[in-house]
C-alpha cells in the first residue's frame, strides 16, 4: 500500500481503493449524459463533478484512467447534447418553463434563447461553461432548428474545452499535493461531500420546480 493510500485509509477513505476508478467512470459518465441531455441536469453539479473525479483518480495515481475518462466523458457530453437537440427539435421548449419557478421560468428561458440568438455558434461553445445554459442550449438550438452539423461542431468544440480541462485540472492539481498527503485527502473528502450534497440538493430543487404548473409562451402554444 502506498503512503498516500495508507494515509487515506487512516482517515476513512480506504473505500476509494475498494471502489476503484470504475465507480468514478460510472458516476461521471452517467451524470454528464444527464446534465447534457435532460432538463434535470440543470440542477446537477457538473463542473465540480468533473473536477472532483480528477481529484479522486489522483488518489489512485491512475494517469490512464484520467485521460481515458476525459475522452469518454467528452464523447458522452457530445452524445447527450445531440439527444437534447433532438428533444428540442421535436417538442420545442414548452415543457420547460414553470409558473413561479425559481430556475425553470420564462425569464431564464428567454435569457438563454437571447444568448444563443446573439452569439450563435460561439454561444454553444461557451455554454459548456455556464451551468444552467449548458443544459438549456441544446433544447433551444433544436427548437430553433439550428443547422445540425453546425450544432454538432459547436458542441464538440465546447466539450473539448470543458471536459478534459476540468478532469485533468483536478487530477494533476491534486497530484501536486503528494508532498502534503493530509491536504490531498482533505481535497478528496471535500470533492466527495460536495458531489453527494450537491446532487441531493439538485434533485430536490428539480422536484420543487416540476411541481409547479407549466407556463406556455405564444410560440410554444403555436407548436402544441
Amino acid at each position: 500500500m502506498s503512503i498516500v493510500h495508507a494515509e487515506a485509509a487512516g482517515v476513512g477513505l480506504g473505500w476509494l481503493d475498494t471502489a476503484g476508478p470504475l465507480l468514478v467512470w460510472i458516476i461521471v459518465l452517467s451524470f454528464v449524459f444527464i446534465e447534457c441531455a435532460l432538463i434535470v441536469g440543470l440542477f446537477l453539479p457538473g463542473d465540480s463533478l468533473l473536477f472532483g473525479a480528477g481529484v479522486v483518480l489522483a488518489q489512485h495515481g491512475a494517469d490512464k484512467h484520467a485521460w481515458g475518462l476525459s475522452i469518454a466523458a467528452l464523447v458522452v457530453a457530445i452524445i447527450g447534447n445531440q439527444v437534447g437537440y433532438h428533444v428540442g427539435k421535436h417538442t420545442g421548449t414548452r415543457f420547460i418553463a414553470r409558473r413561479g419557478g425559481k430556475v425553470l421560468n420564462k425569464q431564464n428561458l428567454e435569457r438563454a434563447r437571447s444568448f444563443l440568438d446573439r452569439k450563435g455558434f460561439f454561444a454553444i461553445v461557451a455554454a459548456r461553461w455556464i451551468p444552467w445554459v449548458r443544459t438549456l442550449a441544446p433544447l433551444i438550438a433544436g427548437a430553433a432548428r439550428m443547422d445540425p452539423r453546425r450544432f454538432m461542431l459547436a458542441t464538440a468544440a465546447g466539450g473539448l474545452l470543458w471536459v478534459p480541462t476540468l478532469v485533468l485540472l483536478g487530477y494533476y492539481g491534486a497530484g501536486l499535493l503528494d508532498v502534503l498527503p493530509w491536504l490531498k485527502t482533505a481535497l478528496v473528502w471535500a470533492s466527495v461531500i460536495f458531489f453527494v450534497v450537491g446532487t441531493a440538493y439538485g434533485f430536490w430543487r428539480y422536484r420543487q420546480e416540476m411541481r409547479k404548473p407549466m407556463e406556455y409562451s405564444e410560440e410554444d402554444a403555436a407548436r402544441a
